[in-house]
């Protein structure tokens, strides 16, 4: 909503809603699947997508060429996903599918499928139960950018695509080691995964397909097809270096297809810092605010203006002040509370620092609805933080500020009046850095997709580790 056309007033419960219900993906995907199947009826179309609940269900392709290891990797994967593997070999073999039939003659005949009867076949299996609840992987389909393009006519759209990568010497190598399980189609190497199992080993055969020249002439093949695939999936498609151990890229394809993408939801930054005293906060919250304008929200300084402003709430909080006391937290949250509901904390969003410090704090603050999309730990050593704090000085006549290391006074005369904080004492600093460590581990309990940094670097350094999970956060793990 513009601010400028009316003025909006939107309260933060709202934002807040429909990013922790994916209200924007949920729409999304729903106005997808209108526009491909252009239901007559739309309302009863929604709602049986609706009661489906596969938004998030396992939608994947891994292609790559002969020997690269697709299958096993596929294999794999569907059983950790518990999910449903389509090739073209048990798609074919399906029983009582007439689809699958005539697809079975014309195999036989020809030993090739048309582009139209394998996609028929894909649509065909993806419209069932099995498929429809547990999700699918696509075993090397498409092929060709003509199976691609079909396939995506149908609205029939994977989330992660996987290609498998590795030199033309390396797979023809493979090949010729390559030994196939006829019970359970899996496939095995002389040399890199020879089973260990006698009985496994007895039953292995040598596929037919194994001659050096075939290999070329299927890789000279492969090659002239997957550039011509590749811009299908421009934003869901990731390579994979396939001459490595298996295993490692299984891990590898695992950890990518159970991530989900960035969002394209429109998203009001709420940042909380935290981190102990000496850890730059202050100074990458005023980083932040100046570069996306957002609302620099610093509690003590609240408290410090409310009590400047002489409002009712400053005067409760002025006797606290007076006898250099902790201002309790129903008071904090009462001053917070007002600033974070103001209009261009909900437009613009915020970057919270110095609260919360505890357990009781945070949940205080999520209990009113101010719950931080994006949290960062700034870490440091305690001997930084020392160092940091304890070399901090003042010049009493003109208020500058120095450090005895970092920015030394430029002449002996001004060194000499220098003050020292008496918060600043090793003493203070230390008992400080106890007292908020004692809570971090609970705050990183609570704060689960937090994102910790190494806050004893360059200053602008730590500012675009921060500026890179706010703009671009990594995927989260699908659930």
């Amino acid at each position: 909503m513009d601010a400028t056309t009316a003025p909006h007033h939107i309260p933060p419960e709202m934002p807040q809603y429909g990013e922790t219900y994916h209200v924007f993906e949920l729409m999304q995907n729903m106005l997808e699947q209108l526009l491909i199947h252009q239901p007559k009826d739309p309302i009863p179309f929604m709602i049986k997508h609706l009661q489906q609940d596969n938004d998030n269900v396992p939608k994947i392709v891994i292609l790559g060429p002969p020997a690269s290891g697709k299958t096993t990797i596929a294999m794999w994967l569907c059983k950790h996903l518990s999910t449903n593997l389509l090739t073209m070999e048990n798609l074919i073999a399906r029983e009582f599918s007439s689809l699958a039939a005539t697809a079975r003659k014309h195999y036989q005949t020809t030993k090739k499928l048309s582009s139209a009867l394998l996609v028929s076949l894909i649509q065909e299996r993806l419209r069932e139960e099995d498929c429809v609840r547990q999700g699918w992987i696509l075993d090397g389909i498409p092929e060709t950018r003509e199976q691609a393009l079909m396939i995506q006519t149908l609205g029939i759209t994977p989330r992660h695509v996987i290609v498998l990568s590795a030199p033309d010497t390396v797979l023809i190598e493979r090949n010729l080691g390559k030994r196939i399980d006829p019970q359970t189609r899996e496939i095995y190497h002389t040399t890199f995964d020879w089973p260990s199992e006698s009985e496994v080993q007895n039953r292995l055969i040598v596929p037919g397909d194994i001659s050096e020249m075939e290999m070329a002439r299927k890789l000279l093949e492969y090659h002239r097809n997957i550039v011509r695939i590749l811009p299908a999936y421009p934003k869901v498609l990731k390579v994979i270096n396939a001459d490595q151990p298996c295993v490692d890229v299984f891990y590898q394809a695992l950890t990518y297809v159970q991530t989900s993408h960035r969002s394209n939801a429109p998203f009001t930054p709420r940042v909380l810092l935290c981190g102990p005293v000496g850890s730059g906060k202050s100074l990458q919250a005023a980083l932040l605010a100046q570069k996306y304008g957002l609302v620099n929200v610093h509690c003590g300084q609240l408290l410090k203006e409310a009590v400047a402003d002489e409002s009712k709430l400053g005067e409760l909080i002025k006797p606290y002040f007076q006898k250099e006391m902790a201002v309790p937290d129903s008071i904090i949250m009462k001053v917070l509370s007002h600033r974070l509901s103001q209009q261009d904390s909900v437009q613009k969003g915020w970057v919270l620092h110095g609260f919360p410090k505890d357990m009781d704090q945070a949940y205080m603050l999520n209990s009113l609805g101010f719950q931080p999309n994006r949290v960062f730990f700034l870490n440091v050593p305690l001997d930084s933080v020392i160092e940091r704090l304890t070399l901090r000085r003042i010049d009493p006549v003109t208020g500058e500020r120095y450090h005895l290391m970092y920015k030394p006074p430029p002449t002996v005369e001004i060194q000499a009046r220098l003050l020292q904080n008496p918060k600043d004492t090793e003493e203070q600093v230390r008992l400080k850095m106890e007292l908020f460590y004692r809570s971090c581990s609970e705050l990183e309990e609570l704060y689960t997709h937090a994102i910790a940094l190494n806050a004893d670097q360059d200053p602008y350094t730590v500012f675009e580790h921060i500026e890179s999970g706010i703009v671009n956060p990594l995927p989260k793990k699908v659930p």
